[in-house]
């Protein structure tokens, strides 16, 4: 148990039998941002032997093309020492992951290879981007960013066609437990003009004891400087929502981080997410978004940080009146 919360990373549902999910979130994009997937190997686990299964998710950005390719419980094979997970002939890592799987009638086959990974900066007693919340056996969802960045080596075949990935960019993250929270806003993007500027955000209702709490994670990298916004450091926010966009102000100490999206609505696609362990139709996302940022140090009226993030994922889910 304390192997799984001092490395977030891996698998914790080894010895969980009923209502628990686990799935890793591993987005690639090509360095002309052209093409961008994400691909969520996982674990369902619901009310009775029946509904557990594993599975993987695609979502193909420039398309809004989603599928939810569904396996045997069976299929599902970790490594309980280092986050490596199969299911049946997929394999996934922070090294790097094989496909083979038929998407919409199309076949996607390959192996990409990751270098270069950066990862939230975390210590014993805030371990991973959730920090202590790991440390709490209770809490109904918990997430981890496994890789804030890091560039892509090799292709995939995508039907007849050939993506080259070479030089692209990966971003990882993870959930775990038992249900998604009541509500939640994700934002993500590291396809930015500049190289080494990574961004991540999630904004969460989120159940606690007898009541629930606004909690919120947000990294930013820029070059090797990492500035972070959260519950646990005590950030502040203030968030404006229109109808497929929003508009985040986060605020620590001397530091004010804007951010705004822009999307186009008919390129969210209808993902599965899970209730009680249930995996069901739940998350909309959008993999083709845009992020506007502005890091300011307010005391001095300095913009450290200006730019725009393209391939930007952006995901909305449950009563969002409620974040």
């Amino acid at each position: 148990m304390l192997r799984e919360v001092r490395n977030p990373d891996l698998y914790h549902g080894a010895k969980k039998k009923r209502n628990f999910f686990e799935g890793w979130y591993f987005k690639v994009c090509d360095r002309n941002n052209d093409n961008v997937f994400a691909f969520i190997p996982g674990i369902a686990k619901g009310s009775s032997n029946d509904e557990a299964h594993s599975f993987v998710q695609v979502l193909e950005g420039k398309s809004a093309f989603y599928s939810y390719i569904k396996f045997n419980e069976k299929d599902f094979k970790f490594n309980k020492n280092h986050f490596h997970v199969n299911v049946k002939n997929n394999s996934f890592s922070l090294e790097g992951i094989k496909v083979e799987l038929i998407h919409k009638k199309k076949r996607i086959k390959g192996f990409l290879k990751f270098k270069n990974i950066k990862k939230w900066p975390d210590t014993l007693i805030n371990p991973g981007s959730m920090g202590f919340y790991n440390y709490l056996w209770f809490m109904e969802c918990y997430s981890q960013v496994c890789v804030q960045d890091g560039e892509i080596v090799g292709e995939l075949q995508v039907g007849d066609e050939i993506i080259d990935f070479n030089g692209g960019k990966v971003y990882v993250e993870k959930n775990w437990g038992k249900s998604f929270p009541k509500s939640w806003i994700w934002v993500q993007s590291n396809s930015f003009e500049e190289d080494d500027v990574a961004f991540t955000c999630s904004i969460g209702r989120v159940p606690f004891l007898l009541g629930s709490f606004s909690g919120f994670l947000v990294g930013l990298y820029i070059k090797d400087k990492f500035y972070s916004f959260t519950t646990i450091n005590k950030s502040t926010m203030e968030i404006r929502r229109g109808e497929s966009d929003v508009e985040i102000v986060f605020r620590r100490k001397n530091l004010e981080l804007k951010v705004k999206t822009q999307s186009e609505k008919d390129m969210f696609m209808l993902c599965m997410g899970p209730k009680d362990g249930e995996m069901i139709p739940l998350v909309e996302e959008n993999l083709k978004g845009e992020v506007e940022l502005e890091l300011r140090d307010i005391e001095s009226s300095q913009v450290i940080y200006g730019g725009k993030g393209k391939s930007t994922g952006i995901e909305y889910g449950g009563e969002m009146v409620k974040i």
